[in-house]
């Protein structure tokens, strides 16, 4: 005689659940890289691959006093003194390599000064469509120093 009997809902989920994680162990055994945890809770390989990659940005430093003195001059005096050239032309990595290559000149001043609570106060913000309705901020604006008037 059986001094406990369990009912078979319950013998099913069981089975059920050993199921699972079975399957879910034998899938992490055989599709985690060899690689992963020995650096941390990532990939290791993922390393030299991201250093593989050729960069696609080339820093403020590539825009060098040759080539374009007096926008970095201009720049140094005004309120985007902190801001990378790329953040507004785009990756300059090409540019950079062949001076054929031209840089994108459209700016999106928007992406930065578009009225936004979760945006920190120090920078200036607009309702763009209260604030202008033309096409381009550079028509009012000097992109380098944006509160000098052309």
């Amino acid at each position: 005689m059986r001094l406990f009997r369990m009912p078979p809902q319950i013998v099913r989920l069981v089975l059920l659940t050993v199921g699972i994680v079975t399957s879910y162990l034998i899938a992490r055994f055989f599709l985690t890289p060899p690689s992963f945890g020995q650096y941390g809770f990532y990939r290791a390989d993922a390393l030299e691959e991201i250093a593989s990659r050729q960069p696609v940005f080339a820093g403020r430093q590539s825009c060098d006093k040759n080539c374009h003195a007096k926008a970095l001059e201009t720049i140094a005096k005004g309120d985007h003194k902190t801001v990378s050239c790329e953040s507004c032309h785009g990756n300059c990595h090409d540019h950079v390599e062949d001076r054929q290559v031209k840089v994108i000149t459209h700016v999106t001043c928007t992406r930065c000064h578009e009225a936004d609570p979760a945006r920190s106060p120090f920078i200036k913000q607009i309702e763009s469509k209260k604030h202008y309705s033309g096409e381009r901020c550079t028509e009012c604006h000097v992109p380098h120093q944006p509160s000098e008037v052309p």
